[in-house]
């Protein structure tokens, strides 16, 4: 790794991400042919379509449950306690006032914890879906209200995401962390100052992934690591 890269994310989070946003794209695409008229008559393959949506969607909750079980051996606890977390400075990056991001800021927190609620819904929603077919006792009519309206607010969630991720020059390099797992030490100092800020330390680096000292917490309003390996960060005063 070059010395103007971090480590950002680990090889789970990049694989669940991954994994969610293509089991995502598949559902939405397959979706939208089975919601709309034109499309469903364009395709014209309807009961192919409802067995594609079907058998993602259980792909996708078997291998994203067996991802967080693995995951949670190799620091994910961690990832899921940093976005759980908000503070001080997360409300005022909200606000726009100054607040300083650690690795994840408040926006990023705010869409994964609207994303892991969505996708609950969207399963609970389509099981009833799919098994009210089979005994109308749980053909329940504001059931497809719910999962239609799920997926338009998806929608401009995903287009937002797309759109931060692939067009916005100041947050399009966060792709690369999401690919590669590094991002430049730069933009790190400039959009997350709270994760970057361990890079002055010459025996401790905010690096994640994968065994390697990753978390930030605060204490005694210092950023400092906290992770399984132990990485000691002496305070402020007693730094050269």
């Amino acid at each position: 790794m070059r010395p103007d890269r971090i480590r950002r994310f680990s090889r789970t989070e990049r694989a669940l991400h991954w994994l969610h946003a293509s089991a995502f794209l598949v559902l939405l695409a397959s979706g939208l042919v089975l919601y709309l008229p034109r499309l469903s008559e364009l395709v014209a393959r309807r009961q192919l379509v409802k067995d594609v949506h079907l058998y993602t969607g259980l792909a996708w909750a078997v291998l994203i449950g067996l991802l967080i079980l693995l995951g949670l051996r190799h620091g994910l606890c961690g990832t899921i306690r940093e976005l759980e977390r908000f503070d001080g400075e997360d409300l005022r990056w909200l606000l726009r006032r100054g607040g300083r991001a650690g690795r994840f800021n408040a926006g990023q927190k705010l869409n994964t914890i609207v994303t892991a609620a969505f996708a609950v819904l969207f399963a609970i929603s389509g099981f009833l879906l799919w098994y009210g077919e089979r005994d109308t006792r749980f053909r329940f009519a504001n059931t497809i209200l719910l999962h239609d309206g799920l997926m338009y607010v998806a929608l401009v969630l995903l287009a937002g995401h797309l759109y931060l991720s692939l067009i916005h020059p100041s947050t399009r390099h966060a792709l690369r962390g999401m690919i590669g797992g590094t991002v430049e030490e730069e933009w790190a100092r400039r959009h997350h100052p709270r994760w970057e800020a361990l890079a002055d330390d010459a025996h401790v680096r905010p690096e994640g992934g994968d065994g390697e000292p990753e978390r930030l917490v605060e204490h005694d309003r210092l950023p400092v690591l906290a992770d399984a390996g132990g990485a000691d960060v002496p305070p402020a005063r007693n730094r050269a």
